[in-house]
């Protein structure tokens, strides 16, 4: 029997650039491209309010900075938050086949949607991951509500 990938350790690659995100002073949210065997392609955070560029979402950069690849069907998003409509398009524009989650408390995205398109999808649940975006969204409230839906 082939070993699952370990999603908690993964999911740390993605904290960890949801935190820098923060410092940066941006949104907490953080992701990373990973292949089956738990090599790490690339990983990025949301930097649309630093970069004004609301295109630069976690799994957006963290997909270009993985660079291209042959297929994408055997590799793992990994996310601190749900993914929204646009990245949630991402993964299946190009095939993603599994998208592992931090939470989806904060915001629930795409998730039945990519299920429902035969992306696995594992949301782990992490009370790191929501206690991280809830305290940003209560302190940061008019970003957040100004930017909800687009992450």
């Amino acid at each position: 029997m082939k070993d699952e990938p370990d999603y908690h350790a993964m999911l740390q690659v993605a904290v960890a650039e949801a935190r820098r995100g923060l410092a940066e002073g941006g949104i907490p949210i953080g992701a990373a491209l990973f292949t089956l065997s738990g090599e790490l392609l690339g990983a990025g955070h949301n930097r649309r309010i630093q970069e004004n560029d609301p295109s630069v979402h976690a799994e957006t950069d963290a997909f270009r900075k993985a660079g291209r690849q042959r297929s994408y069907r055997d590799k793992v998003m990994v996310t601190t938050l749900a993914p929204c409509w646009y990245c949630s398009g991402l993964v299946r524009q190009f095939q993603i086949g599994t998208v592992v989650v931090g939470e989806s408390v904060n915001f629930a995205g795409g998730l039945e949607w990519l299920r429902g398109n035969g992306v696995e999808v594992i949301d782990l649940g992490s009370e790191e991951c929501v206690r991280i975006l809830a305290d940003y969204i209560r302190n940061n409230p008019e970003v957040w509500h100004e930017d909800i839906g687009q992450e």
